[in-house]
């Protein structure tokens, strides 16, 4: 997030960054979070790829809110809102994915990023393996939101691995 705060606050632009959900709670990520929003809506505003940044939130956000409320562990407004938390940060890269796909390329500190993203989410499986193998400790929400996350994740891996780690710049197939 600091690095992403940088690049923007250096370049006065905000292009190639759709606004990222919020989905933690840390004090510190989320300050990030929210000067991120602001840059991206406040004062980079005019720099947004408007043309490019066509994603419409509501495919994300009506499922997302829906199975929130009915697959949840308790009907109560903290566990709603942990598990709408939870759903969206599993859905939240799309938009970017999509940014991405639409335009063809992306710039190499995006790359780098959504790539410490994916293995940040396959790290989170790892740990769960781990917890299920030592502690019999299961949450089938967040797993399950894990995995399908990290299959979104999938394809950009292989991408990043065979381009960008050979020094090639990234660029997608355009979507038919």
């Amino acid at each position: 997030m600091i690095i992403l705060l940088m690049k923007m606050w250096k370049t006065k632009s905000c292009a190639g960054w759709p606004p990222t959900p919020l989905a933690h709670t840390q004090v510190i990520f989320l300050l990030c979070a929210y000067v991120t929003v602001y840059l991206i809506y406040g004062k980079f505003r005019k720099s947004n790829d408007g043309e490019n940044d066509t994603f419409r939130l509501e495919f994300l956000l009506v499922p997302v809110i829906g199975l929130s409320f009915l697959e949840n562990y308790e009907f109560t407004p903290l566990e709603i809102m942990w598990t709408f938390s939870i759903y969206l940060e599993s859905v939240a890269i799309l938009p970017q994915l999509f940014m991405i796909s639409k335009t063809g390329e992306a710039e190499s500190i995006t790359t780098h990023y959504l790539f410490f993203l994916g293995l940040y989410r396959l790290l989170y499986l790892a740990n769960w393996i781990w917890r299920y193998h030592t502690e019999s400790f299961y949450d089938q929400i967040a797993v399950v939101s894990g995995v399908v996350q990290t299959i979104f994740y999938c394809d950009f891996f292989y991408l990043y691995a065979t381009k960008v780690l050979r020094g090639k710049k990234l660029s997608l197939p355009m979507p038919v």
